[in-house]
Parts: C-alpha cells; structure tokens; sequence
C-alpha cells in the first residue's frame, strides 16, 4: 500500500519533471502543526525529516525528544512569529519562514546576535493584499528585503507566501518569484496541500503540506 508520504513525493517528482526541473530540488515541509508525536513518529520512521509548525510553544514541548530520537530533524516556524517570542523561536527552529514586519525584523537582528545563533529566514509576502493575512505588500517587498538583508544584516534566503483561497493560484505564485529574481532570491516557499503541485510547476523549491499527508485537522 503506498503511503501518504510516498504519494506526495511522487506529486512533487511529476510536477517538477514537467516543469524541467529534478523533484530532489524541492523540499517538502511535512505540517505537523496541531499533531500529536503519535502521528509524526510515522512519517520520521519512513525517512521524513523536515517538518513546519506554528506555533513555539508548542513545537517547543513535543519536538525535543524526536530530535533526539532521530537525527537530521529540521523544523521551519510557519506561523506568526510575535517579537517576544524571538528568542525561543531562535533556538527551536531551523528556519523561519514568517518575517513580517520590521519589528520583528529589527527584534530578530537584535537577539540573534545576542544569543550569536544565525537562523535563515524567508519573507513573507502578503501577495493577495488580503487583509487578514500577514505579511509585506508585494509593493514594499523590495524595501524591506533590503531593510532586512543590508541594514539588519538578516540571513534571508527566500519568500513565503499563502494566495487567496478560491482562486487561480498560478498567478500569485509568478508574482512571488518575480519578487524573489529581481532581489536575487533563491528560495520560494509555496503551495500547501491543495496547490502544492501548482507551486512546484510555478517554481517553488519548498512545499507546505500538511493534510495530504495527516488527515484533515479538527
């Protein structure tokens, strides 16, 4: 029987070779957000080990024990990251895909040099102008990755970003590599369980899926 884990990856395979690209050069962030360790233990036992949540606390309580249980886990922080929080989030996450605003921005600056820790981040880009979302305006995009990189010498590697749901997504995710060539970019966060496939067509190099590969959430 194949696996949930093994679909997905074969989706991001076949979606990469009609895009001309090698489905190595994508990597999936497998959701775990909300999961007991009961159902991640499984996807860790087949191999699986980047994983994103959204919350510090509580990745904070569950994770420390499966990292070390199994080694090369990497966990991305995919929720909002609130300035208070920084410096636990620093320290629990591998990689930060929520930069926001620049208060975080000048907070994370701030405390990763205190704690002397280095934690790659992307920006995330609110490419819908939804309301409800976070994220910088795609207008202002390209200021604050300045701000981020040159003035707070941020390791940004890429952008995030989440399109509105109910439509087209394709356009959304050209927009944000536009964004991203034209500040010299390489990394694209994109794509969730219902668009993952569309993303890596549209040149995501990671993919956020959670309910394709646990279930739907309660």
């Amino acid at each position: 029987m194949t696996s949930k884990l093994e679909t997905v990856t074969q989706n991001i395979q076949t979606s990469a070779i009609e895009s001309g690209r090698k489905g190595d050069d994508i990597t999936l962030v497998a959701v775990s957000k909300t999961k007991p360790v009961e159902d991640i233990i499984p996807l860790l036992d087949q191999g699986h080990r980047i994983f994103g949540e959204n919350k510090v606390q509580e990745a904070a309580g569950k994770w420390p024990d499966l990292r070390s249980n199994y080694n090369g886990v990497k966990l991305h922080l995919i929720g909002p990251l609130q300035s208070n929080k920084v410096r636990q989030a620093i320290h629990v996450f591998d990689v930060i895909e929520t930069l926001d605003r620049p208060k975080l921005a000048r907070a994370l600056s701030r405390i990763s040099q205190e704690e002397n820790i280095s934690c790659p981040c992307y920006i995330q880009i609110n490419i819908g102008h939804e309301d409800q979302k976070a994220g910088i305006a795609p207008e202002q995009a390209d200021a604050f990755i300045t701000l981020c990189r040159v003035s707070l010498s941020l390791p940004v590697i890429g952008l995030m970003c989440i399109p509105p749901s109910g439509q087209d997504p394709a356009p959304y995710f050209r927009q944000l590599k536009e964004i991203a060539e034209r500040n010299g970019l390489g990394k694209l966060s994109m794509g969730m369980s219902s668009d993952y496939q569309t993303a890596v067509r549209s040149g995501a190099t990671s993919v956020r899926v959670g309910t394709a590969l646990f279930g739907a959430r309660f």
